[in-house]
């Protein structure tokens, strides 16, 4: 998928920051439950970090609306970025996940917004969360690469 947004996925992006700060916990709570049906995808997270008073569902929602407030500048995020790289790196994180991240964000933003959650609004977020893998997914090849040549 490209990494390019169009002017009105950016548009769209920023117009959902409002909702994403009353409901970020909620989507990224759902997200995890999502990916967590498969036991597989749930191994590879610390579960200390979830459920019950857990800081990651957290950690994430304040970065997906860090990421939407500055969708129009990336640089913003560029030592958050790094550090997530850092630790997929570290946590086994590979391309293929990205694909399964993909359903579960978009069906719990779907899950929890409901009929909020437009099509246009979905499509958005879409091509939102592709280009931030497309980062991430290209700063981790470079880790690995930097790691095997140590």
């Amino acid at each position: 998928m490209s990494n390019d947004l169009s002017a009105a996925a950016i548009a769209t992006v920023k117009a959902t920051v409002p909702a994403l700060r009353v409901h970020g916990l909620a989507i990224t709570t759902r997200m995890y439950d999502r990916l967590f049906e498969d036991p597989a995808i749930k191994a590879l997270f610390n579960q200390e970090h979830h459920g019950p008073g857990g800081k990651q569902p957290k950690a994430l929602a304040m970065a997906v609306v860090a990421y939407a407030e500055n969708i129009d500048n990336l640089g913003a995020l560029s030592a958050a970025v790094e550090k997530i790289a850092e630790r997929h790196v570290e946590s086994h994180i590979q391309p293929e996940h990205y694909v399964v991240v993909a359903s579960a964000l978009l069906g719990a933003i779907s899950d929890v917004l409901g009929e909020a959650a437009t099509p246009q609004i979905l499509e958005a977020w879409g091509q939102a969360y592709w280009r931030l893998a497309g980062i991430l997914q290209g700063r981790e090849t470079e880790l690995r690469e930097d790691a095997r040549a140590a």
